[in-house]
């Protein structure tokens, strides 16, 4: 791959834009038959009128000689050994068949202009997009947890074009893209496709890969590029979760063991299973929501608000609801409350927490 890198094309082929599908096929066999149908339509005209024309050789045209002259006519070539020699072949050239080969040359040259316009408008989008991004969101990796992870920040109001994806899978890519979301395809341990996807200048980076080893370097390479980003990795086994923090990850998430709490907790008691599904499902019954103090809590403790206070950020340290160094909220803090997903419920009740 290194070799083809010398001397690339101004458009990177590993980054995929969201765009409206289209289907090439389709378009180039619609200008195939529109090109058929003109050169069949003066391969007739010529043949009905063959008397008309005169051959250099002397000879009556055949119809391989009208299938030469409408090809080489069309084509602009015209060599000039068949010309017509009558007033009505002469008419039907200048009223008919020219028109035709201007319809022929419009076909041909234009899918030649498309194919250069597609990828100039190809290579403006990607530069475009570099010059945007900016204190976005990488997801490595488009299985289910990333995924569900892209979905999650698109519920909470993530904006489609502040996510990228990175993942060595063509399918998990297009699915990406289906979402509305720019998906670059490589390894997200190597260096070069991080800054693809200007992993220098995102704010958080969210590793969800499908082994553990693989998101230690990927952690690695990542905050290497970007020791500001938030990066949140998930890994399989507990064991792995203290190297992958030695590795830089600000939080990490063991999928094994949550799905298997999630089934401990909905076995013991399938309501609070529910409760606790029902949470971590945005925009569904009830959410949990990090937002600034409101004024229903400033000035209160966390138990005497209206809206469940499940714990309070001070000076970017986490303070449960029942920490008694809370004392009352305060003005500059931030609160993670409960609240109903309902949007007529929370412009009514909820104040500053949307």
């Amino acid at each position: 791959m290194r070799g083809v890198v010398e001397r690339r094309a101004a458009v990177d082929p590993d980054v995929h834009l969201p765009s409206v599908p289209v289907r090439p096929l389709r378009a180039v066999a619609l200008r195939l038959v529109i090109a058929v149908t003109v050169l069949v339509l003066t391969v007739v005209l010529v043949y009905a009128d063959r008397d008309g024309y005169k051959d250099s050789t002397g000879g009556p045209l055949t119809f391989v000689d009208c299938v030469y002259y409408a090809t080489v006519t069309l084509s602009t070539t015209g060599y000039g050994d068949i010309v017509p020699a009558s007033e009505g072949a002469r008419l039907v050239n200048a009223l008919i068949i020219t028109p035709l080969r201007v319809i022929f040359l419009i076909v041909l040259v234009g899918t030649t202009l498309e194919v250069l316009a597609a990828s100039t408008r190809t290579e403006w989008r990607q530069r475009r997009w570099r010059r945007q991004m900016k204190d976005h969101t990488v997801i490595v990796g488009f299985g289910t947890k990333g995924r569900s992870a892209a979905l999650t920040l698109l519920n909470h109001g993530t904006a489609p074009e502040d996510i990228v994806v990175i993942d060595d899978q063509r399918t998990a890519l297009a699915r990406a893209n289906e979402l509305g979301l720019v998906s670059i395809w490589g390894e997200g341990t190597r260096t070069r496709v991080l800054e693809k996807a200007e992993a220098a200048k995102a704010k958080t980076v969210i590793i969800a890969t499908q082994r553990d080893d693989t998101a230690v370097l990927c952690t690695l390479t990542a905050r290497k590029l970007n020791p500001r980003a938030f990066v949140a990795v998930s890994v399989r086994e507990a064991e792995n979760a203290p190297l992958v923090r030695q590795s830089g990850a600000d939080s990490v998430v063991t999928s094994s063991e949550a799905a298997g709490q999630m089934l401990g907790v909905s076995a013991l008691s399938p309501q609070v299973g529910q409760v606790v599904t029902d949470l971590l499902s945005y925009g569904e019954g009830l959410d949990i929501v990090e937002a600034p103090a409101g004024p229903e809590e400033i000035g209160e403790p966390p138990g005497a608000s209206r809206l469940p206070v499940l714990a309070v950020i001070r000076d970017g340290e986490l303070l449960r609801f029942d920490d008694p160094r809370i004392g009352r909220v305060r003005a500059e803090d931030r609160v993670v409350v409960v609240r109903p997903s309902e949007p007529e419920q929370s412009a009514h009740t909820l104040g500053t927490h949307r």
